[in-house]
């Protein structure tokens, strides 16, 4: 985990936080049970307090998560959302109900139909749909360090951001560099 994160504008910031739940570094999980889960759920203001919570959404909410860390993988290379990424996410819309309306300023919005943890989860879809649409999605990165993987907004006006935190994980990878170059 960073030593300090950048946040993500508007609703993107909560993506960004559901994808730091789980801590890889230090091998916690924020959403690991249901009242965990249902905890985050209602801080992030997703979840009405009423709503019971199963393991098998907590389930449901971890395959999510990680499906997009691994779209935000991509997002460093410009490439595309894995296949199998996409599928989870359609997945997760459709068990929501994600509609689309027309607005009068001829936008639109997307938002779950279903309520309590499937209306949540797909909450957090149509975010990332409506950061897709709006260009920051592209900006949500996931740091590069494999034990890391910590997910940073890159606010670096070359859009090149490759570490959570040069301080933290940039400064490893580069001490690792400066190690090996002194090997012999």
């Amino acid at each position: 985990m960073a030593a300090s994160s950048s946040s993500a504008p508007g609703r993107l910031e909560t993506v960004r936080r559901f994808v730091n739940t789980r801590d890889i570094e230090a091998g916690t999980d924020a959403t690991a049970t249901p009242p965990d889960l249902s905890r985050w759920l209602r801080e992030a203001e997703l979840l009405d307090a009423r709503t019971e919570v199963t393991a098998a959404q907590v389930r449901q909410a971890s395959t999510l998560r990680e499906a997009l860390r691994e779209a935000l993988v991509a997002n460093h290379s410009g490439g595309p959302i894995p296949p199998d990424t996409i599928a989870v996410l359609n997945q997760v819309a459709a068990r929501a109900q994600v509609t689309l309306s027309i607005t009068a300023d001829l936008g639109w919005v997307a938002r779950p139909r279903a309520g309590g943890v499937e209306g949540a989860l797909g909450t957090l879809v149509t975010i990332v749909a409506d950061a897709m649409t709006d260009a920051t999605w592209a900006r949500l990165k996931i740091c590069i360090n494999d034990t890391c993987r910590w997910a940073f907004y890159d606010h670096s006006r070359a859009r090149s951001g490759k570490w959570c935190s040069m301080r933290v994980c940039g400064n490893r990878a580069k001490q690792q560099t400066w190690r090996a170059r002194r090997e012999p």
